[in-house]
Parts: C-alpha cells; structure tokens; sequence
C-alpha cells in the first residue's frame, strides 16, 4: 500500500443549504407528492444544476415564463423560484387561473416590504445589487417603473445623482459580500446623510454567516474550494473572501469531476465550504475524492450552528417530507 500524502480538510460550518433554500426544494417535492408530476417551476428554483436535475427526475419540468405552460397542463401547481418574482408575475398567474406556490424565501420577501415602505413613505429607492440577478429583477418588480435605482458598486455610488437626495432609501439583494457592500453604503451616506436604511438588515443570516466561517478559516489554505454554481451570488462572493482573507488559491466547483488533480500543487491544508444552493451531497462526493488521493483528516471550522427553519406553504403542510425525500441533495446524514 503506497502511503498517501496527509492533507486537513477545513470543513465550514454552517455551509450549504440555508433555511430559504431548503425551503424551496422542499415546496417543490411535497407538490410533487401531493399533486403528482407535472409540478411546472418558473426559473431555476435555487441556482444549482444538480438540484433542478434531481427535481427533474422527480417530475418537476422548469420553464423560464408562464406561457411555456401548455394549456392541458393549467390545472398543474407552478412554483416561483427562492429568489423572487417581480408583481407582474402572480398577475399573470392569476389572469390565467393557474394555481402557483410561492417559494421566495421569506428573508427575499422581507426586502421587498422594506422596498415598498421606503417608496410608500414617499423615498426613492436604491437597491443595492447585481444586475440581471433574478433577486434584483424580483425586487424591482415590486416597484412602480422609474422609482428605484440599482447601483452596483462604489463607483456607481460616487456617480449616482438622484432628483431629491433628501428622499432616498436603500435595500440590498441578500446575497452580496458583507464588506463590499458596506463599501456601497458608506459611500452613499457620506453623498446623502439623509438616506434611510432599512428597518433590518437586507443580506441575510445566511451569506453573512457563511462568509464568516470561510473568513475564519481561511488564513494558511493552500487551496479553498467552494461548492457553487457559477451563476450563484452568494457561492461567487464565498470564493473572492476566500482568498481576500488568506487562502493561497481559491476555485468554485460544482461536482468532484471538475476537480483538475494535476494542477492542484502542494497540498497539505485544504478548506472547503458550500454556497447556500449547493446540497451536501456533493460536499460528501468531494471530500470522498480526496480521501481516495490523500490521508484525509477532517478539522470542522464552525463558527455559528443556524437553527431557522421556513415553513413551507399552507396548502402543502399536510404532506409528510421524509429523510428520505430529501437523501438526493442531503445524502444519508
């Protein structure tokens, strides 16, 4: 037997799913269960392919818009992705009777309310995002056209000039980066003294917590490696703290197949975490790759225990969700 090199792997804690998250795969199996397959979904339910291709198996069929229904299929439940909608949305599900669940995560809906308070109260409102993101879409869509702005970075927040800078309020998509966005905000409360913030904060428990633990563990990685999506907020930003914070190299992967053993170079300490869309299957997957190259010794890097807990929609509570269930994105734990 050849002796494998020893590595530490630095396991985050809380990694993976959030309570939003968990949520929404959970909305779209117990429809599955209660009302049997087709369950159409409207976008990707959370951003991870593994996840829709489980749900896919299962019977869930994902379309962009609503109109992609077909019309035999109207009597079928539709489910609104984690990230939100905008209003236009549940309009156009209502104008065509179909019947839809809701799956925005309630910490998503928060910010909406906050955004229409600021713009009932009579402010403008600054939401403070990525452009395109399905969240920034969503919450801007709750707004009349022309009353919010979306600034993305410092720099837009040095050029930015509103109408009224005594009437501004801001929000913040729930999956930014902690510091950058503090950055964003700093740089407009010196521009406008007058902008209200919210009444809680917008990034939610979940990405600042998982930020955290990575910033903790981070120092003296050679390598750290997120489990993500590439078009997921929260996994991208978990992977630039990564190496802001110490990490010698810093990568996001979406499976263990994607993993390049040639390149890795020296290894002796390794971190890994999971964005809050990547199940912990494929934490389990890649942490067995390793243990098959390298004398594996697991160090839990825990920084917080998360104890929230969503529950799901009203007209599915009657159906039972067993372990079971949910082994495809949470393996045997």
């Amino acid at each position: 037997m050849t002796d494998k090199p020893k590595l530490t792997i630095r396991l985050c804690g809380p990694r993976g799913f959030c309570a939003g998250v968990d949520r929404a795969i959970q909305i779209v199996v117990l429809a599955l269960k209660k009302y049997g397959a087709p369950v159409y979904v409207r976008h990707e339910i959370v951003h991870n392919r593994y996840v829709v291709e489980g749900l896919q198996a299962r019977g869930a069929i994902f379309v962009e818009e609503l109109d992609e229904i077909p019309m035999e299929h109207r009597d079928q439940p539709v489910v609104f992705s984690a990230h939100g909608v905008p209003k236009s949305v549940p309009e156009d599900a209502d104008a065509k009777n179909l019947f839809y669940l809701d799956a925005t995560c309630p910490l998503v809906s928060k910010v909406h309310k906050q955004a229409m308070r600021h713009q009932r109260l009579g402010r403008h409102v600054i939401l403070i995002g990525h452009s395109g993101h399905p969240e920034v879409i969503g919450t801007m869509g709750q707004l009349p056209e022309g009353t919010v702005s979306l600034i993305e970075t410092v720099e837009d927040a040095e050029k930015y000039q509103p109408e009224d800078a005594d009437n501004l309020g801001f929000v913040t998509q729930t999956t930014l980066s902690v510091d950058d966005t503090a950055g964003i905000i700093a740089k407009l409360q010196e521009r406008f003294p007058q902008l209200t913030a919210p009444a809680a904060e917008s990034i939610c428990y979940a990405t600042t917590n998982r930020q955290e633990a990575v910033k903790e563990a981070a120092p003296g990685c050679d390598l750290f490696l997120i489990v993500g999506a590439p078009n997921s907020s929260n996994s991208k930003r978990l992977v630039e703290v990564a190496e802001r914070s110490g990490a010698r190299h810093s990568l996001l992967v979406q499976r263990a197949e994607e993993i390049d053993w040639d390149n890795l170079g020296d290894l002796s300490v390794l971190g890994i975490s999971a964005g809050a869309s990547a199940p912990e299957i494929i934490v389990d997957e890649i942490i067995d790759a390793f243990s098959q190259r390298f004398d594996v010794t697991i160090d839990l890097a825990i920084t917080t225990v998360e104890t929230e807990n969503f529950l799901v929609n009203r007209q599915i509570r009657d159906v039972e969700l067993t372990a079971q269930d949910m082994a495809f994105v949470n393996g045997n734990h």
